[in-house]
């Protein structure tokens, strides 16, 4: 049985909101289990020159226990980005988010 990383990304919000994000995300998302941890920013700015001090910052994965290689989870992969997907666009305005398809070992 081997880790799998489906999805890696990051979730981030306005320090002062009151969200527990933990609370709004499901624990598994079609047999992955959804893994989110507080994280300092990645950069110091957004792309539009915000500063990213402002926020507070998660790392999301989504990860797999399997037999399967990662190359045999393009499939499940691209069904669990639709299904997070939809979770993440139902989170409070003032969330945002960045997914990134992954597929490696843990």
């Amino acid at each position: 049985m081997e880790a799998i990383r489906l999805f890696q990304g990051y979730l981030w919000h306005p320090k002062e909101a009151p969200w527990d994000l933990k609370a709004l995300l499901p624990q598994e998302v079609l047999g992955a289990r959804l893994l989110l941890d507080e994280v300092p920013p990645p950069t110091p700015f957004f792309e539009d020159g915000t500063p990213t001090h402002t926020q507070r910052f998660f790392q999301l994965t989504l990860l797999l226990l399997t037999e399967e290689p990662p190359e045999a989870l393009k499939p499940l992969a691209e069904e669990a980005a639709k299904a997070l997907e939809e979770v993440l666009e139902g989170l409070p305005p003032g969330v945002g988010w960045l997914l990134l398809e992954d597929l490696r070992p843990l």
